[in-house]
């Protein structure tokens, strides 16, 4: 076997972990955990480090070698040092929505702390394909592009594939089928405007619309838009388990060079912003990821109501960039 590629993890909370866990399982990368201290009365508990040995321990009980370490960083962006040379840095780092909060408060807080850790990836990791997970991840994705300078193609947000996996999931439960067999995208804008693309879904090449009637696919797609809230309401807290697996998916497509084609968020090149008609925005489509990142935006057909739906999702998040951007300019 090659030289093992690095992933970075920035951001040990319920989906970084799990992401990270994932990776020690497949033992296909090494592994680095940042995070901040937590602290407790007057203790600070180092809890990415017990993490990462725990992990370890994990590996070595189901004769895994891997090697996945910890460290402990500070809201200045100190302790970042272990960054250097990874190839891939995923972001799960973030504050969550407070009660009283307004979505434009949490994004400011959130550009900031962006701005952090971009700071951060520009010293040490320069030429690692940075995976964005934090919500609201459009904005996040284009944020982090932004504040970076990177090239478009190195710099992409975990959405779709997330609920892709989720509609796929509704599909095989209806039907009774493998989700091995299920194929189906869902593009747009990660959120309640979010486009599952039911002309292009099948199973086994066999059209979605002709195996479940229209009701029924209604009621597919709309438990899919809802597919986060869903399991907030169940747990009280965000999904993590599926997306962690949708972020390892994408790591793994980047760094064994696989290729696979997956619905990320991604600013679109001039070729697929005239074809989708949006500018300027990071947005879901389908996307060839390989070990530069982005390899190629594939263009996917839509019926017209599909458009209709897909347009709609770009005036959302492009209202939210508008706000992004102030936020922006104070950094850049």
């Amino acid at each position: 076997m090659g030289h093992k590629k690095t992933v970075s993890i920035i951001g040990a909370g319920n989906v970084g972990e799990h992401i990270a866990s994932l990776l020690v399982l497949k033992g296909a990368v090494n592994i680095r955990m940042f995070d901040l201290p937590k602290k407790d009365g007057e203790k600070l508990y180092a809890h990415v480090k017990g993490k990462a040995l725990d992990m370890l321990q994990m590996a070595c009980a189901l004769g895994i070698d891997t090697d996945i370490q910890g460290f402990v960083v500070d809201q200045e962006g100190n302790g970042y040092e272990a960054l250097e040379g990874s190839d891939i840095v995923v972001i799960t780092a973030g504050f969550p929505r407070k009660p009283g909060m307004s979505r434009d408060d949490l994004l400011g807080i959130n550009i900031s702390i962006m701005n952090t850790i971009a700071t951060q990836i520009k010293k040490y990791a320069k030429n690692s394909v940075v995976i964005v997970v934090t919500n609201p991840v459009d904005i996040m994705t284009y944020s982090v592009y932004k504040l970076l300078g990177f090239d478009k193609k190195k710099v992409v947000g975990m959405a779709g594939v997330l609920d892709s996996s989720r509609f796929r999931t509704f599909i095989s439960l209806e039907l009774n089928v493998s989700p091995k067999d299920v194929h189906a995208y869902v593009i747009g804008g990660h959120g309640d405007e979010m486009v599952p693309l039911v002309s292009v879904s099948n199973v086994g090449g066999i059209p979605v619309s002709t195996l479940i009637d229209d009701k029924k696919i209604k009621e597919l797609v709309e438990r899919t838009r809802f597919g986060g809230g869903e399991i907030v309401d169940y747990m009280g807290t965000s999904a993590y388990h599926a997306p962690a697996a949708s972020v390892v998916e994408m790591i793994e497509s980047i760094a064994l060079n696989a290729k696979r084609v997956l619905t990320c968020s991604v600013l679109l090149d001039d070729e697929a912003s005239n074809y989708y008609e949006a500018q300027n925005l990071c947005v879901g489509v389908p996307v060839k990821l390989s070990e530069e990142g982005v390899e190629k935006i594939v263009k996917v057909p839509m019926t017209d109501y599909e458009k209709e739906l897909w347009r709609k999702s770009v005036v959302s998040v492009k209202k939210n960039i508008a706000i992004a951007d102030e936020f922006i300019s104070k950094y850049i």
